[in-house]
């Protein structure tokens, strides 16, 4: 568990799924402290760890030892531009956001170079997630180890090349989306064929894993690998669904590069 003072800058989703994470693995730093422009995340935050200190505005939280900036991008320059003053020479700042380079955080915060950058992944929550870090060049090896401690209780996090971290934000920080309405959806229907919750959880569990352990490591071919089962329920959605997948993630992932 760190010692050091954390801050959150923004008290929303991600914020809640580290803190939830961290929780968890029984990891939960000792002196957090978050900071929103709204009173009612803080609130609701407050109330599900009571040990953290909320503070509306900003300052409070940029002023601890180690910085998360939990803000979306169409914020993060207004946000980066309120905190720049707050900000300690010995602060460590981890940007949770895509688009913004470490070189553009620097410049949006007077020439601050203490930072990082972290694509969070929602399974965190559950300690399974994949966080991959990008550690800025004024970083030393204690400051390095001191984040990777901090994520290591939430998951994996792999340092990667920062210029590939807005495609990360695509494959693993949105992925979930792409498969969670489906899996409930398949959950209810086997709930309706008479399967207790309790039956289908080890199940739906294993059949996920295991579907994807199999594309990935069977040694197959994708074509192979989709071969394995010769019924194919929803096999007239599948190129609709393939054809969305190729036409509207690149528009994205164009909206979120530097």
């Amino acid at each position: 568990m760190s010692t050091k003072q954390i801050g959150f800058v923004g008290g929303g989703r991600i914020t809640r799924i580290f803190l939830d994470g961290w929780k968890r693995a029984n990891a939960l730093p000792a002196n957090i402290v978050v900071s929103d422009c709204s009173a009612e995340p803080l609130a609701r935050l407050k109330a599900r760890f009571p040990a953290i200190n909320t503070v509306q505005g900003s300052g409070a939280a940029a002023s601890q030892d180690l910085v998360f900036l939990a803000v979306h991008p169409p914020v993060m320059a207004e946000v980066a531009s309120a905190i720049k003053g707050s900000l300690k020479p010995g602060t460590l700042a981890v940007s949770l956001a895509p688009k913004f380079t470490i070189s553009k955080l620097t410049e949006l915060l007077g020439g601050f170079a203490r930072l990082a950058r972290v694509i969070p992944n929602a399974p965190s929550v559950v300690n399974v997630g994949f966080n991959p870090v990008a550690f800025g060049p004024a970083l030393t090896v204690a400051d390095k180890a001191e984040l990777t401690g901090l994520l290591t209780p939430l998951g994996e996090c792999p340092e990667v090349a920062e210029e590939k971290l807005e495609a990360y934000a695509l494959l693993t920080g949105m992925g979930p989306t792409y498969l969670w309405f489906q899996l409930q959806a398949l959950r209810e229907v086997a709930a309706g064929f008479g399967l207790s919750e309790v039956e289908i959880t080890p199940a739906l569990k294993r059949m996920v894993c295991g579907s994807a352990r199999t594309l990935l490591e069977s040694g197959l071919t994708p074509t192979e690998v989709m071969d394995l089962i010769p019924v194919k329920p929803l096999a007239e959605m599948e190129p609709q669904v393939a054809e969305m997948y190729r036409t509207r993630l690149p528009g994205l992932y164009q909206k979120i590069k530097p």
